[in-house]
Formats: structure tokens, C-alpha cells, sequence
């Protein structure tokens, strides 16, 4: 147990230097070591934050004094090589989302981290956004009455990365916010994708997932389209939520609208007939917070105090096993591809937890 966390960043792209400002910010930790192959983006931190020291090997920011957790913001395709070499190191570990590319390879990481007792989280920012937890409330209160479907857009131009296609870069925010939502992982995927841009992978994609109790969710991903979407709806017998994370004013709003099937004497459906309850649509107050500071500190308080990370290795773990679905769903022009859920491979995301960030 540590009372202040010294913290190393490896990969200083665009959000790591992101980790590197609120990891400076936070009290509960301070930013000891900065790496990043490109002796550029180096020099840059190294004007920015003088106090923190700066490399380009991994292995001599790994071995800088004072250094007690690392966040691993390399390329995807690296985060297990890297995650693992940390872990072997004897350091805490944040990893970037996905935490892998293979289910093998997070579970490897997820194995060595409880070796030694390490705690191993995931960046699925998202789940620690004060809109997305407000959502959440609404589905643990039951207030949406029965949930149909659930459906996301996240589309901009580009940026197209190097190592993944759209899929595996911009799914992995909403299957986590959809698992978190549905307490559990689906039990099918299915999905398509298309190659627009002529670049070697997928920039467009759709997928359905399948959840238990016939829940269907449906996400589209694009590096392709000009309109730049950030949404995610809920819809219920009761109520549909609509989260909008470009929306700084109404992020989220409720529809209190909603139709179910007629109840007879409280035994049964009625057939056909219906009941459509219609009403207001609220924007309710949400406390501004910057996800990835809450996203931070959460990790921080998980090393000191030893708790489970709200998005921890299993719950990553998860994710990685339904982009391998969609990768195999997509192979055969969207065949549905059922998931193993047992209760050894399958998070279940607690309703209520005493170390969520923001209860």
C-alpha cells in the first residue's frame, strides 16, 4: 500500500499525453517517468513537464525509481507484450482499451496480474462518463420498465489507424457501455463491415449483439462518414434514454414514452392489444466531471486500497472475446457466432459496487 502513486506512461500519442495531465493533476498521484519511442513527442513532454523525467526505452522507464503502476497507451496490437512486461516488473497496470487483441493474450495478463497480486485495469473511459453512469441508474432502478433494444452510432472522419480496423478501434467504447448497461456480455454477435477507404481493413461496420431475455443492441462505426455521432439509446417499455456525448448541455434526456403489451388480470398478455404510456421528455442535472480524471483517480484508489477496478481485466476480457466474434462473424457475411458464457469466462458487472467512482 502506497499513500501517493507514482505513475510511468508508456506511448505519449494523443490521449497519453492526456494520462500524463490528469495523473499530474490528481493528488493521489504524481507522474514519475514519460516514454515514447519518437524522440520528438519526448522533448515535447519534457518542455511541457519538467518534473517528469523522459525516455525512449521501456525498460529504463520500468526501472525509474519511484515508479509503482504504469499505463500502457502503446498501439493496440502491443498491449499485451507491453501490459505483460509491466506486470513481470511488479507494476500496477492501466491498459488501454482493448487490453488485447486475442482472448488468450488477456487472460494471460489477467493470470499474471492476480500471481501477484496486481491490480489490472482497463481504459473503457466511457463507463466512468457522469452521463453514462446516470443512464445506468435509470436501468438499475427499473425505471425503463422491460428494455427492447439498445444501438449506438460512432462515426466521424476518421482518424484511421495503423494497426486495427474501425471495429476494433471504436466498438470496443460501446459493447463495454452495452455490457455495463446489461449487466453480463451477449451470448451471439453477428456483423459486417466494409472496406470504403480501400486502405486493407474494415472502416465501416455494423453489429448486432445478442443479450439474454432477447435484448438485441446494434452499433455502427465508421472512420468513412462526415458526420461526426456520438449516441447511445436505451429503449424500454417505459422510458427511452438517449445519451449524446457531443451534447455538453442535455447529454443524456428521457423520453418517458414508451408501449407494452396489455396485461389481463395481471396473469398474462392480452394478444395484440397494447398500452402506450406517453409523457415528458427530461433532461436531468448531471454534475460535469472529466471521465478520464474519474477514470484515473478510480485507479489510483484501486492500487492503494487494493479494490476491483470497475473495468477490470475480466470485464476487458469480455470485450476482446466479442471482437474476436465479430472478426469471424464478418468472414462469413455476418453469420451469427455464439460466446462460451461460463461462470469462469463471463463478467457480470454488479448492479451496485462499493468501489464504483462515482457512488
Amino acid at each position: 500500500m502506497v499513500e501517493q502513486v507514482g505513475i510511468a506512461v508508456l506511448g505519449c500519442g494523443y490521449w497519453g499525453v492526456n494520462y500524463v495531465r490528469v495523473f499530474n493533476e490528481i493528488p493521489e498521484t504524481r507522474v514519475v517517468v514519460a516514454c515514447d519511442q519518437r524522440p520528438e513527442r519526448v522533448r515535447e513532454i519534457a518542455q511541457r513537464y519538467p518534473g517528469v523525467a523522459v525516455t525512449t526505452d521501456v525498460a529504463e522507464a520500468l526501472a525509474t525509481p519511484g515508479v509503482d503502476a504504469v499505463v500502457v497507451c502503446t498501439e493496440a496490437t502491443s498491449h499485451h507484450r507491453v501490459a505483460r512486461e509491466c506486470l513481470r516488473a511488479g507494476k500496477h497496470v492501466l491498459v488501454e482499451k482493448p487490453i488485447a487483441t486475442t482472448g488468450e493474450d488477456a487472460g494471460d495478463l489477467i493470470a499474471a496480474a492476480a500471481a501477484r497480486k496486481l491490480t489490472l485495469m482497463v481504459g473503457h473511459t466511457f463507463l466512468y462518463n457522469a452521463g453514462v453512469q446516470r443512464v445506468k441508474e435509470y436501468i438499475d432502478r427499473r425505471e425503463l420498465g422491460r428494455i427492447y433494444y439498445l444501438y449506438a452510432r460512432r462515426t466521424n472522419l476518421g482518424p484511421i489507424r495503423r494497426d486495427v480496423n474501425a471495429l476494433w478501434d471504436l466498438a470496443p467504447h460501446d459493447i463495454s457501455i452495452f455490457n455495463y448497461f446489461m449487466g453480463t456480455a451477449p451470448l451471439w454477435v453477428s456483423a459486417v463491415g466494409s472496406r470504403a477507404l480501400r486502405n486493407g481493413r474494415e472502416d465501416v461496420g455494423f453489429i448486432v449483439l445478442g443479450y439474454p431475455d432477447n435484448v438485441l443492441g446494434q452499433i455502427h462505426v465508421s472512420w468513412a462518414d462526415p458526420h461526426k455521432v456520438r449516441e447511445v439509446v436505451v429503449v424500454g417499455s417505459d422510458k427511452r434514454i438517449v445519451f449524446n456525448d457531443l451534447q455538453t448541455m442535455e447529454q443524456v434526456r428521457v423520453f418517458e414514452k414508451g408501449v407494452a403489451p396489455l396485461m389481463q388480470n395481471g396473469e398474462g398478455y392480452s394478444g395484440d392489444q397494447l398500452v402506450v404510456r406517453d409523457g415528458d421528455i427530461i433532461s436531468p442535472s448531471i454534475q460535469p466531471r472529466e471521465p478520464l480524471k474519474t477514470l484515473a483517480s478510480h485507479f489510483a484508489d484501486c492500487v492503494i486500497h487494493g479494490r476491483r477496478p470497475l473495468t477490470d481485466g475480466d470485464a476487458g476480457r469480455d470485450v476482446v472475446r466479442v471482437l474476436e466474434a465479430v472478426d469471424k462473424s464478418m468472414a462469413m457475411r455476418g453469420t451469427p457466432v455464439e460466446l462460451v458464457s461460463t461462470e469462469e469466462s463471463l463478467y457480470v458487472y454488479p448492479a451496485e459496487s462499493a468501489s464504483h467512482p462515482l457512488r
